[in-house]
């Protein structure tokens, strides 16, 4: 299929649609009515979304979706947990034999979900991701990449949609080479903000992370699956002072320029901040990518674009 497929093109951004006191660890998901609201303020702008899994999340998306005739198209996919220990995570990657057993199931049963779903919703889901960063030195959900084959194996033995994995864009530029024979396109992610990149070398940064990949399957496409900016940070993985909104206006904003020039489709990281993610500090760079805060409100990279909105606090008016 690799050298026949065409991906749609449109804007494209990941959504994750968990508000506070939500939380996919705690299996407490947004409404329908509240998934309603994110998916009309979205569908403004917006054509193509990716979703992280095949929870309860992601059946109300897609339920939406269908219901409302929205003209959004979708990349389902499938979280798979850890089902080896990472010894190197730095936030814990070890657990017991009985926890890996476990996960291996619902692996299995998250990929049941995953085939159901992509089937059911046929014309809304135009591909689907196994998995997501589960091979990167630094995951806490490691899943080795022999595995990762016979699960790329077994969905595409099962759908017609285009099928790929989601990951970090080091480990395509040599641990991933036997699994991307089985997949109609590279997803990649890159985040020049985490690797300590000023904003005026960010979008080479991101444009050298893509050739690195892109360059070593000539006929293979590569997407970006994830690619944004932080606009609050606690100094964890990043330089505090680089993570405003200011800032992730300017690489947006460079980063479309590059992909719509590039024919290059791009997921932007992300619709909304997540206030579950990472720790308890408010300040945790995980919680604060979003491209409207928590409580939808516009960040000034989309100010313009929701001008009727009451801005972000740090966002120009």
């Amino acid at each position: 299929m690799s050298g026949r497929l065409v991906l749609p093109q449109g804007n494209a951004i990941c959504y994750s649609g968990y508000r506070e006191g939500q939380s996919p660890d705690l299996k407490v998901y947004p409404s329908v009515e509240q998934i309603r609201e994110d998916l009309h303020l979205l569908a403004r702008h917006w054509s193509l979304l990716r979703l992280y899994d095949c929870s309860v999340h992601a059946e109300r998306v897609l339920q939406v979706i269908a219901e409302d005739r929205l003209p959004l198209r979708v990349m389902l996919g499938a979280y798979l947990g850890a089902e080896m220990n990472n010894f190197g995570c730095p936030w814990g990657g070890t657990y017991s034999e009985d926890q890996l057993d476990a996960s291996r199931r619902e692996n299995a049963a998250e990929l049941e979900r995953l085939v159901a779903l992509a089937r059911r919703h046929e014309h809304t889901v135009f591909s689907v991701a196994v998995g997501n960063e589960a091979t990167v030195d630094w995951t806490d959900h490691f899943v080795p990449v022999p595995r990762m084959i016979e699960y790329v194996r077994w969905v595409k033995a099962r759908l017609p949609q285009p099928v790929t994995f989601c990951e970090n864009y080091v480990p395509w530029q040599d641990k991933l080479r036997d699994l991307v024979a089985e997949l109609d396109f590279i997803s990649l992610h890159t985040y020049p903000v985490w690797e300590y990149k000023h904003i005026h070398e960010a979008l080479d940064y991101t444009k050298d992370n893509v050739a690195s990949v892109a360059r070593l399957y000539p006929g293979k496409p590569v997407v970006i699956t994830e690619a944004g900016w932080c606009t609050n940070s606690n100094g964890r993985g990043m330089n505090a002072e680089h993570a405003v909104q200011e800032l992730q206006a300017v690489y947006h904003q460079d980063l479309m320029d590059w992909t719509r020039a590039e024919g290059l489709l791009c997921f932007v990281f992300e619709a909304f901040d997540e206030p579950w993610k990472g720790s308890s500090d408010p300040l945790e760079p995980e919680k604060h990518w979003g491209l409207f805060t928590v409580d939808r409100r516009p960040k000034l990279v989309v100010q313009s674009l929701y001008p009727e909105r009451e801005p972000a606090p740090g966002a120009l008016a």
